[in-house]
């Protein structure tokens, strides 16, 4: 570097420039930020789509709205066929406690069936289109049986295991009595639970609950007229409504979500790595294997 100060200046000019670079992508973020979102009051929007494997970043998202001052209503808007038990009811009841501080509406798409219908149960206010596919109430595990293809094949499988029901359900052989039992047992214990929640929710019986339970999917002007949804409207309608709850005067304004992909400077400012590289997959977390009984 002595014997070269050229390449020194040049050197020392890069590192500022580039500092000066960063701190400015960091500002105009900033900035944007900033003016996305504006001073005014405004609905936060949350969405849950596709089927229903991990709750935790519908969770962060909405722990983030209800700790922000400026967002006053809570709109989740709601495009799924179901999934699993347990996310599904994570998500309920998350915004169930968010309830007691703000407002929350729950807007249908498309499909809002099962699981999504489960989750729509922690709103305030339920809204969906006359059209929407909904209900869908009940649970189901889905097995199949492939022991005859293997003895074609001249595979052979066997298990050990630690108990007498650690692989029943196992597509391998035929299921015994005792362990249609057990997992019909799992299943009335999982649809009791929902059951449950949809009577508290919709302030009905549980007799009334379970003759709506049975599978069936309602369109949302069939299920407004049963009792399973509140009102008609699509998601602005909902947006609106969901200020109005929350005592919003003039526009109602709506905010989404920012889509973080993978960023250096975050990671350079610490953020956990693993955050910051599942920006790089499709989904945002890693879709589990195996599934526990969907709720179909």
């Amino acid at each position: 570097m002595k014997k070269n100060p050229l390449l020194s200046g040049c050197l020392i000019t890069l590192a500022v420039v580039a500092f000066f670079v960063a701190l400015t992508v960091a500002a105009v973020s900033f900035i944007g930020k900033g003016a996305r979102w504006g001073m005014g009051e405004k609905v936060g929007v949350v969405e849950v789509k596709g089927l229903i494997t991990d709750s935790r970043l519908v969770l962060k998202q909405l722990e983030k709205y209800h700790k922000d001052p400026r967002i006053k209503a809570i709109v989740v808007r709601v495009n799924s066929p179901g999934g699993a038990v347990s996310p599904s009811q994570d998500i309920m009841r998350e915004m169930e406690k968010i309830r007691k501080d703000k407002k929350i509406v729950a807007s249908m798409g498309s499909l809002a069936a099962s699981g999504g219908y489960y989750v729509s149960l922690g709103a305030d206010l339920i809204m969906a289109s006359p059209g929407t596919a909904t209900g869908s109430i009940g649970v189901i595990i889905k097995l199949s049986n492939v022991e005859q293809l293997t003895k074609k094949l001249g595979l052979d499988f066997f298990s050990l295991k630690s108990g007498a029901y650690k692989d029943a359900g196992t597509p391998f052989r035929q299921m015994t009595p005792e362990e249609r039992a057990y997992l019909q047992r799992l299943i009335d214990n999982i649809y009791m639970q929902f059951l449950k929640d949809v009577a508290r929710a919709r302030k009905m019986t549980l007799e009334k609950a379970k003759s709506l339970a049975d599978g069936k999917v309602y369109t949302g002007e069939e299920a407004k007229q049963l009792g399973l949804v509140d009102e008609l409207g699509n998601l602005p309608d909902a947006i609106e409504r969901a200020g109005r709850l929350a005592g919003i005067k003039g526009k109602v304004e709506a905010v989404y979500p920012e889509k973080e992909g993978f960023s250096l400077l975050r990671l350079l400012l610490g953020q956990d790595p693993e955050e910051s590289l599942r920006g790089l997959t499709a989904l945002p977390y890693p879709e589990p294997a195996f599934l526990p009984p969907w709720l179909q």
